[in-house]
Order: structure tokens, then sequence, then C-alpha cells
């Protein structure tokens, strides 16, 4: 018998005026509109949140979801608050370098599946493989890139 995972919202991760600041500035940015800032954050920080709580996963972000990853790790004071209180860590971000040699990227699928394990939504359409990436959390050693020498 399946046990059934509790649904988890991204934004009770966050304190209320972080999620607004981290979505404005994600909109300043990025020349976007509110509602497609917040669905960024959202997945940013369910991927984040995923990422703290199992460092062993081989993860990166689509390109989409590294937007608001990039954007919350410039703001390093609100940044570093959220590594320590859920991770107990900086959370790093390495981002690929074409032709450097790396081990094998993680397949958006297996992502998305770990953040799906770990009781978040996933807003579909920010995890496609036009979104693909090229960085994620250093802790585990990986990297998202479908160009990374394959």
């Amino acid at each position: 018998m399946a046990t059934a995972v509790q649904v988890r919202d991204p934004r009770t991760f966050v304190p209320t005026q972080v999620w607004d600041r981290e979505v404005r500035l994600i909109m300043r940015d990025h020349a976007m509109g509110r509602v497609l800032a917040e669905r960024i954050f959202g997945e940013a920080v369910a991927y984040l949140v995923t990422s703290a709580e199992h460092p062993e996963t081989h993860m990166g972000p689509s390109q989409a979801v590294d937007l608001g990853v990039h954007s919350f790790m410039l703001d390093s004071i609100n940044y570093m608050a959220f590594c320590d209180q859920h991770a107990g860590r900086y959370i790093h971000h390495v981002p690929h370098l074409p032709g450097q040699a790396t081990q094998e990227p993680p397949a958006l699928r297996d992502t998305v599946r770990a953040i799906r394990a770990s009781g978040f939504k996933i807003d579909p359409e920010l995890w496609t493989m036009k979104h693909a990436a090229d960085c994620s959390q250093c802790h585990a050693g990986c990297t998202d890139s479908p160009n990374s020498g394959k």
C-alpha cells in the first residue's frame, strides 16, 4: 500500500515579505508578470528545499526554475537565512561551462520525481527539457546540462 505524501506549499518556506521581494526581483530582472514570477519562485523554493533535504540526490533545475534560484542567491542575506533554516549550511550552485568534464547530468524527470516525492506539486510547463539549465547544487557534485559532453 502506497503512503500518501502531504502536499507542501513553497510559500511556507520563506517569510511573506521575502516571498514578495524575490518575486518582485524576478519580475524586475526578467521583464515578466507577477503570475509567472511567482510560479518560477515557487518551483525554485521546492527545488532548493528538496536539494537541502536530499543532498545525496543527483538534481538540477530547469532553465526557467534556475532564474528563480539565481535571483534568490543574489539576494544573499535572504538566501543565506533560507539556507541556514532549511539546510543548516549554504546550498551551493555551480554553473557548467561548455566542454568541462563532469559526471553524468541528471535527467529533469529524476529531479521532478525527487521534488514530487518531497511533497511538492510540480508546474510542468517550467520543467520541460527546453528549460534545462547548465548548473545545479554542487554539494551533490552534479550538473544539469543536456550539452555536457553527450
